[in-house]
């Protein structure tokens, strides 16, 4: 540790009376403490004096209002974004699915892993719960193990109300889980509030933002820690990725030392923290001081070691030096540069390694596991095909060229998007769960990649393919009602190329081109704009995804497939994760384009 520095207690490392690198939300919280006479206490924020109510203020009295508590459920969130790979492969360094899948394999028995026998009676403590994968998470775990213990949702909130209209509103009333409504009929929202606990408090806050009281129930009950809460934007300040990438793990350990019987702590990763790294990689943590490019340097140790304590330290001393209004490009560009010479592609899966080196250092006794998906996308077949919630990785430009607004993008047409189904990342996730549960310890393979680029490649020129097919075939509609007619694709492997190509495309949709001859002035220069924004849009795209487009390395995932493989047949046919499996032209065109189009776009410019 570095002079008055505490990992431990907060990260980014606060000073005596210093702020938070990134106050959450902006706000001072202060916590309220719930009655001590209920059986289990919820803490609550409020802005203003730190203060005791005389009457009941936990959530949890109002969940008691509506519903008996019993001992029940267990949730999870994993990480809304992932991003996207390619890159060319030697063939022999590729494994398949089936060389996992037969009976040698250690650990394989007529039982599998027991998931459910596991899991059932466990109390989860969940950050970021509120995210696409939580939801699918939850919906799973309360269909197919029903009995599973309390589910403990750290949830950033004003008040005990605020934090209970954001479950209702975002889980428990969302369309995902119809199918537990139809099955619980009048008796849902008990069952729902029976196993769902809302937790009011924040990664980015000193002990989560729990009061002593809070923390100590918790600590008492849980059995399982899973942090999936994430910032996920690739070129975010860098002291706001910090605080929740590096910070919130450092923090959730803290606070999983506390904890009485604590069987495990999941980390929801990336795939992609393994940076530039190329050709075949290889699922292995990641130790404190470590970087991308010391292992590309023959002499890598002419390359100064990685020392988390003095990002942050760099990162609170730019914050002194810089004004107010050159703060946040100044920090952006920060954190592009720090990623980008240790060897990661943007700030936000240089964050997120850190957050991994975090956890190792500070992990000791716990045991760990490791999720590491790569482009999460929609849901394959549960809770039903198609289901997803927002923009995910590709989907932006899968719209854009559906309406007819992109036409051409910066990609190697060779390369590999390597996407995964969220319901097969959360059918892995409980997997790998419950077999690190039933061993006690941290093993040696404890780091999963859910990723698809070794044994079911999707290459981006075929998928441009399947594009082009579907909105032929089920076209969107433009604001008069009339189909869009898109063109193929136009894959480039130079930014000056497709900058050319968009330039072009945008003034041929505006009618520039037409109205340049005849100069007609404010409008010309008024189209002339509107092209200048589209192109500039596009490019901003481009730039960001490049890394991405044009990665060169195949996640490894024998762990995963020995981990598929120990799973009885049953256990297959309930928490199935084999993506060698998937017909990528039935999931993008039957599947994830009309998902996409459902819940994202909301059915608007649908065909008719």
């Amino acid at each position: 540790m570095m002079g008055t520095m505490s990992l431990r207690s907060s990260i980014p490392i606060r000073q005596k009376n210093a702020a938070n690198l990134a106050p959450c939300d902006n706000k001072i919280i202060h916590p309220c403490l719930s009655k001590k006479n209920i059986n289990f206490l919820v803490n609550c924020h409020t802005e203003g004096n730190v203060g005791r109510n005389n009457g009941v203020s936990s959530i949890l009295t109002k969940r008691s209002a509506l519903v008996n508590v019993d001992p029940g459920t267990a949730l999870l969130d994993t990480e809304n974004l992932v991003l996207t790979p390619n890159g060319n492969v030697n063939g022999q360094d590729l494994v398949s699915y089936n060389d996992a899948q037969n009976g040698s394999v250690m650990g394989m028995n007529d039982d599998g892993i027991g998931i459910i026998n596991v899991l059932k009676g466990k109390a989860f403590f969940v950050t970021g719960a509120t995210g696409f994968l939580g939801k699918v998470f939850i919906e799973k775990i309360l269909r197919t193990v029903p009995d599973v213990g309390k589910i403990y949702l750290l949830i950033k909130a004003k008040d005990t109300d605020a934090a209970m209209e954001r479950l209702k509103n975002e889980i428990i009333n969302t369309e995902l889980f119809k199918s537990l409504q139809q099955a619980y009929g009048k008796s849902y929202q008990s069952f729902m509030l029976s196993k769902l606990v809302p937790v009011i408090g924040n990664v980015c806050e000193s002990n989560l933002g729990l009061d002593e009281e809070t923390a100590d129930v918790i600590a008492k009950d849980v059995d399982i820690i899973v942090n999936s809460a994430a910032n996920t934007t690739f070129d975010e300040r860098y002291d706001v990725a910090l605080d929740t990438n590096t910070g919130g793990p450092s923090r959730l350990m803290s606070f999983a030392k506390k904890c009485k019987k604590l069987n495990l702590f999941l980390q929801v990763s990336t795939a992609y923290v393994n940076g530039q790294r190329q050709g075949r990689i290889m699922e292995r943590p990641f130790n404190v001081g470590e970087t991308i490019a010391r292992e590309s340097l023959m002499y890598g140790n002419h390359m100064p070691k990685l020392n988390v304590e003095d990002e942050i330290k760099m990162v609170l001393e730019s914050k002194k030096s810089l004004g107010e209004n050159a703060l946040l490009q100044k920090l952006k560009e920060l954190g592009l540069e720090r990623a980008k010479l240790y060897g990661w592609q943007d700030t936000y899966v240089f964050t997120k390694a850190m957050g991994e080196m975090m956890i190792d250092k500070m992990r000791g006794d716990i045991p760990v596991v490791i999720i590491r998906p790569s482009v999460i996308e929609s849901t394959y077949k549960e809770p039903f095909p198609g289901w997803m919630e927002g923009n995910r990785m590709m989907d932006p430009i899968v719209l854009y060229y559906g309406k007819g607004q992109l036409s051409g993008f910066l990609v190697d047409p060779n390369g590999v998007l390597d996407v995964v189904p969220a319901d097969m990342v959360v059918n892995a996730t409980m997997a790998a769960m419950a077999k690190h549960m039933a061993n006690g310890k941290t093993e040696e393979n404890y780091i999963y990649h859910i990723a698809s680029s070794v044994v079911n490649p999707l290459v981006f020129k075929d998928l441009a393919g399947l594009l082009y097919e579907h909105f032929n075939s089920s076209p969107c509609l433009d604001l008069k009602g009339r189909p869009v007619h898109v063109p193929i694709m136009q894959l480039y492997r130079s930014m000056d190329e497709f900058s050319a190509h968009v330039w072009k495309d945008a003034m041929n949709r505006s009618g520039l081109t037409s109205l340049a001859s005849t100069n007609k002035g404010k409008l010309t220069h008024k189209l002339e704009n509107i092209c200048k924004k589209s192109v500039e849009q596009a490019k901003y795209l481009a730039n960001i995804y490049e890394p991405y487009t044009f990665y060169g390395g195949r996640f490894d995932n024998s762990n995963t497939q020995k981990l598929f493989a120990m799973m009885s047949e049953e256990e297959k046919k309930t928490f199935g994760f084999d993506v060698g499996k998937i017909d990528w032209r039935d999931y993008i065109s039957n599947v994830h384009i009309p998902g996409l189009r459902r819940h994202v776009m909301k059915g608007r410019g649908m065909c008719t």
